[in-house]
């Protein structure tokens, strides 16, 4: 079983073997959604599944949404559905991938993760890592398949709420990091949300420091020595992981454990429900 991370090869090492198996690209780009579904369609790994981060991972039904924020997480038996729909249960080993250096396929990593599946990997590298190794390639949008039906079990990864981080804001039990770029955090800009800054108190580590320039994670002992700076002695059961809209924190949720530190929390409403709710606390620098 693979939990974290997963080569192109080891991959095409399980598709030879013919373990049961589902591919999902994530790819997308936030300043420009609409490009989404052409991406998929124009080249993704061959039998692979669509998840578009707006339609599938999360949602704008009001009824449906766990938290807030410009990304809301789909209430978990939503997200259920929807992997049954494509074919896809609990007996398989699931890998996620995209072609943007990781920045989006750890969403569907960590929500898998939240609803109790622990076997599924981002596929280090991304598509570029795919193509390098020769595997095969495939475009137009995905067959359909024969429904399947994913069950719900405990979740494996905790999710924070906006009320939990400001009821322990200040205090030594809550480690706030916050992975969006530094001017971001220092409130320089704001490109997609209304208040420019961070929440109070809260760590800096862009999503991106935990990746080599050409898109694969770290290896372990360099991010625990990066991250062993970053936290500077803090208990490692505090961290709270954040970034605008809960997607790009997550890689920061994944190089921690690759670090060897036990799984963080996420707060997945982030800053784009922080600071859109009435009465907290927003700082700059």
């Amino acid at each position: 079983m693979y939990s974290l991370l997963i080569t192109a090869r080891e991959l095409q090492q399980l598709q030879q073997q013919g373990t049961p198996c589902a591919v999902l690209d994530c790819s997308f780009d936030l300043m420009k959604p609409e490009l989404a579904d052409g991406f998929f369609e124009a080249v993704h790994i061959s039998g692979a599944k669509h998840a578009h981060l707006d339609k599938h991972l999360s949602t704008h039904h009001p009824d449906q949404a766990v938290n807030g924020g410009r990304h809301p997480l789909p209430q978990r038996d939503v997200v259920a559905q929807w992997l049954g729909s494509m074919g896809i249960h609990n007996g398989m080993q699931i890998v996620v991938y995209d072609r943007n250096k990781g920045h989006y396929c750890g969403r569907l990593w960590w929500m898998l993760k939240w609803l109790g599946h622990d076997a599924v990997a981002v596929l280090d590298g991304g598509l570029q890592a795919w193509e390098a190794a020769g595997g095969t390639l495939a475009s137009g949008p995905a067959p359909a398949a024969m429904p399947a039906q994913f069950e719900l079990k405990a979740p494996l990864r905790q999710l924070v709420l906006t009320e939990t981080v400001a009821t322990e804001l200040g205090k030594p039990t809550q480690t706030i990091i916050d992975a969006r770029a530094g001017a971001r955090y220092r409130g320089e800009v704001e490109p997609l949300d209304p208040v420019a800054g961070h929440i109070p108190g809260a760590i800096n580590r862009h999503f991106t420091e935990n990746f080599t320039e050409d898109g694969f994670f770290k290896s372990p002992a360099v991010l625990k020595t990066e991250w062993d700076k970053v936290l500077a002695g803090r208990n490692v059961s505090s961290v709270v992981h954040h970034c605008g809209s809960g997607v790009t924190a997550v890689p920061n949720l994944i190089a921690m454990e690759l670090a060897g530190y036990g799984p963080a929390a996420l707060y997945a409403g982030s800053w784009s429900e922080w600071s859109r709710t009435p009465g907290l606390a927003c700082a700059q620098g």
